[in-house]
Order: C-alpha cells, then structure tokens, then sequence
C-alpha cells in the first residue's frame, strides 16, 4: 500500500494526524501510504521536528561546496520548514485553549 512521497507530503501526512486529530490508520488510507509509514513519520517529527522527515539516502552536498543560488535554496527550504513548525505550534496552541474552554 505504501508508495514513494516528498518531503512537503510527509509533512502534510504528519499534520493530519498531529493538528487534524486524525488516526495513523485514517492517515495511511487517506494518503495512500503504510500505516507504519505513517506512524514512523509522526514519532520522527515530533522527536525531531521536521528536517527529520528528510530522505537522507543520497549524498548531501556541504555547504562549502554549493553555489550562491543551492545555498539561497537551502536557506528558503529552512525557512519554509521553520514556518510550517511555527503554524502546526500554534494550531496546537489554538486546539489545547479550545479544549480547555470546553471544560
């Protein structure tokens, strides 16, 4: 069931189970990829944050060697990462008040 996704899926698929409030298995359904794939994506993100959801199989180029433009990508990537965090923190922060309204 499971099939080959980006990044930007895999965080997605980490924010539908996280701020979505959905199941690893509505997950996996949902975004046609393995219960355990999903569930390993989860427990990564929330350990590491995002960049842990990175495919890190292939050679990564240091920074020394990248070109003005690979470097201006890399910083955009980061600062995308960082944003997304930032939107899920505070989702959370906006589902756990509502909650504690309800009470």
């Amino acid at each position: 069931m499971g099939r080959k996704t980006t990044f930007e899926e895999r965080i997605e698929i980490v924010e539908y189970v996280t701020a979505g409030g959905h199941s690893y298995s509505q997950a996996a359904e949902h975004f046609n990829v393995s219960y355990q794939q999903a569930r390993s994506w989860v427990l990564k993100a929330e350990q590491n944050g995002y960049p842990a959801l990175k495919d890190r199989r292939g050679r990564t180029k240091p920074r020394e060697e990248m070109t003005e433009l690979e470097r201006l990508k890399l910083e955009n990537r980061q600062l995308k990462t960082k944003l997304k965090e930032q939107e899920v923190l505070e989702k959370f922060v906006k589902k756990f008040q509502e909650l504690q309204n309800k009470e």
